[in-house]
């Protein structure tokens, strides 16, 4: 009977659960409440932990804390989506009370530190909602502390906890109307409770394929546009000052093959970045040390110096800290979506940087962080434009400490839109703060798509392939085609103050067809201004916008 677990058990056991998570991710994506080609719970939940796994793999290291360390950083760096994020916050709590375990953890620590990722995960989202993630956590946690004393062996241990957060999930609808509505239970639910039973996995043996740590194709680390003039704004510190770079000539008879493997190691004991490659008759040497001199002296030892050359790298770090505290500006502004189209309104609107996010590809609060840091302002403004994306917006503030981050919660691209034109770069950051978060009330906002599967939601039968138009909660209208779902979903949304009605169409959606609709509109809604964009989002059919 296991009755502990050490570092290395705790370290297998988060990558079977990653692994088993990611076998069944799209399991856990078709789990959503809309039933819209959209699921993305499973997903982000997957990269979040793979991101885990891949810092794990970085070190080798043998203890509690080290371990718990990486898989707490790498968890936070890859959190992607409210479930990502919110996962990640778990493991931050469970890896607060392990990394204290002195050699082995019996299933009383364990017990806490569930707990303990119980409260971290709660703490993290402002407004905690039971039928969710949360409280399969929390129930698991409480049984947990419950029963350790009972359960002292994890054999035992693991089941009996998986088992009472299977009963947590089965309650979710009951917690969460919208679940029962949609036939469907929590999916972060399912997607915890899968990395439990990896975690199970792990400790009674269970064979599992090679873990695969590569970064996912729909990374959010590409941007539109022409990236060749990005630049690194964090560029801290120097630790070698010099760049010295040589060849070795006219060797000496003496000198051998095995000196040249020396060599590389004598300049791998004073800097880094070295290269030292050739044979016996030239051997080309960069380094960067503190050390020019010894590197050198070194290399003398085997042959002659030819074409020497040593940068001061510190110089040309702080020509460059100055050049780019000298165009430093005030306030910028960093916007997330998808669509070609949607990305130049954007930048079209002033906005300094647009990274690649959306439903389907929330970006992780590493990815948002690393955009952030490549504008040169001291204040930045990010437009989440999406609900799933807010809360890994605010976890970015954690992991930027030369930028102040402000995150608008804008919930979709119209609002972001709405949010860019309310920006003044004569206003304070307050005043352009406030003026955003007041323009997102002068915004509603619709999208069209198409149903995955049949289900009854919101008061309406839907079968799979049917047209269906949504504002951000629930579903309005439905049809058999999209012009008419538009003009129904356009019906729903519009009130009387509504002047303005636009139509961004989707990658799916021909630009004539989109004119002919504009026009259907323009003629049922006289009393607006219509006009139309093309978005080139995936996914959705049409983004609608009424002000």
């Amino acid at each position: 009977m296991q009755k502990t677990i050490n570092c290395a058990s705790f370290r297998k056991m988060v990558l079977v659960g990653a692994k088993m998570l990611d076998n069944n991710r799209a399991k856990v994506d078709a789990l959503n409440v809309f039933p819209v080609p959209d699921g993305d719970t499973g997903t982000n939940m997957s990269l979040t932990m793979q991101s885990a796994v891949k810092e794990l793999a970085t070190s080798a290291a043998g203890d509690f804390p080290a371990v718990c360390d990486l898989v707490s950083k790498g968890a936070l760096r890859g959190a992607r989506g409210n479930s990502g994020v919110i996962l990640s916050q778990i493991f931050r709590g469970v890896c607060s009370v392990l990394r204290n375990a002195k050699a082995e953890a019996d299933t009383r620590t364990f017990a806490k530190a569930m707990e303990a990722g119980t409260k971290v995960a709660y703490g993290a989202v402002s407004i905690p909602k039971e039928g969710t993630i949360l409280t399969v956590m929390r129930m698991m946690s409480e049984f947990a502390m419950k029963n350790a004393g009972k359960y002292r062996d994890y054999e035992t241990f693991l089941p009996a906890v998986i088992e009472e957060g299977d009963r947590a999930l089965a309650k979710t609808p009951e917690l969460l109307p919208v679940l029962k509505k949609a036939g469907v239970v929590d999916s972060g639910g399912v997607g915890l409770m899968t990395i439990m039973r990896g975690f199970l996995a792990a400790l009674t043996g269970e064979e599992i394929v090679e873990i695969q740590t590569e970064a996912a194709a729909n990374s959010a680390d590409d941007e539109f546009g022409d990236n060749s003039d990005i630049i690194n704004m964090d560029l801290g510190d120097i630790q070698f000052a010099y760049c010295t770079e040589f060849f070795v000539i006219n060797l000496k008879k003496s000198t051998t093959l095995a000196d040249i493997d020396k060599l590389r190691e004598r300049l791998m004991a004073i800097g880094d970045s070295v290269i030292c490659i050739g044979d016996l008759e030239m051997i080309k040497v960069h380094v960067h040390t503190n050390c020019p001199g010894v590197a050198l002296t070194y290399a003398l030892e085997l042959g002659e110096l030819d074409r020497p050359k040593i940068e001061n790298m510190l110089e040309q770090n702080r020509a460059l800290k100055a050049k780019i505290e000298a165009e430093k500006k005030e306030q910028g502004m960093l916007a997330i979506c998808t669509g070609e189209g949607i990305s130049k309104i954007f930048k079209d609107l002033f906005v300094d940087r647009v990274i690649e996010g959306g439903q389907t590809m929330n970006p992780s609060a590493s990815d948002i962080a690393t955009a952030v840091q490549k504008i040169n302002a001291e204040n930045v403004f990010v437009f989440p434009n999406n609900k799933n994306i807010i809360l890994a917006a605010e976890q970015a503030k954690a992991l930027v400490t030369n930028r102040k981050i402000h995150v608008i919660a804008t919930k979709n691209v119209p609002q972001g839109f709405a949010a860019a034109l309310a920006f003044s770069p004569e206003a304070s950051t307050e005043e352009n703060k406030t003026n955003m978060i007041h323009a997102l009330d002068n915004v509603k906002a619709g999208q069209v798509t198409h149903a995955v599967r049949t289900t009854n939601v919101n008061g309406f039968s839907i079968k799979e392939g049917d047209i269906i138009g949504l504002d951000d909660k629930k579903i309005l209208a439905k049809s058999d085609n999209i012009d008419e779902a538009v003009l129904k979903l356009l019906d729903k949304l519009k009130e009387e103050s509504h002047e303005v009605i636009t139509l961004y169409y989707g990658s799916e959606v021909k630009e004539e067809d989109a004119e002919a609709l504009t026009e259907k509109v323009q003629d049922a809604f006289p009393d607006c201004d219509v006009d139309c964009h093309c978005g080139g989002q995936p996914v959705y059919y049409y983004l609608l916008s009424l002000e």
